[in-house]
């Protein structure tokens, strides 16, 4: 089985402000969640989780796998999307002039700039972390978690699902609801 999980709430969620690969960590909240997440989902059993390099991500995952033996190990290609200048931008929703804001709205039309990551460029680097870790994993018959982000974790989801990039977001990327793919 194949399942992935986003990191648990920080301060700068609670202020709607983009994180991207701004290293924020979780708060008080998000710590509860992934622990309540870990007494949630104890009776599933995972081989192995793979993590963000994010320590949002990090100390998710070590809080909800908290007690069990299974390996957490970082991949760099699963740290979430970069929004370069516009990191800590709050309420983008909000702001029809921030280039970011038609990430969320029209995904399929949106072009990065200030130094942010492009869509195709998160999906490539998911796409070769799936390829590389994942499916041999998955071959071999073992239960894998991922640990992550919105965003990322929305391109795996997509790639898996065959999801079109307008609906990027459909899944709904909850912090600490864990997802089955496979």
């Amino acid at each position: 089985m194949l399942y992935i999980i986003r990191h648990g709430k920080t301060d700068w969620n609670l202020k709607h402000k983009l994180q991207g690969k701004t290293d924020i960590p979780l708060n008080d909240m998000g710590r509860v969640m992934a622990k309540e997440a870990g007494e949630l989902y104890k009776d599933i059993n995972f081989d192995i989780c793979f993590c963000s390099p994010l320590v949002r991500a990090r100390e998710t995952a070590e809080l909800l796998l908290q007690g069990r033996d299974i390996p957490v190990i970082i991949d760099e290609r699963l740290t979430e999307m970069g929004f370069g200048i516009y990191e800590g931008t709050e309420n983008v929703f909000e702001k029809p002039e921030c280039p970011v804001r038609e990430l969320f709205f029209n995904p399929a039309s949106y072009k990065p700039v200030g130094g942010a990551e492009s869509l195709e460029s998160l999906i490539s680097r998911t796409g070769e972390f799936l390829n590389e870790k994942v499916w041999p994993l998955m071959d071999e018959g073992k239960d894998v978690l991922i640990v992550g982000h919105g965003a990322m974790n929305s391109a795996i989801i997509g790639q898996i699902r065959n999801t079109p990039l307008e609906k990027f977001w459909a899944e709904g990327i909850e912090n600490c609801r864990l997802i089955k793919l496979l």
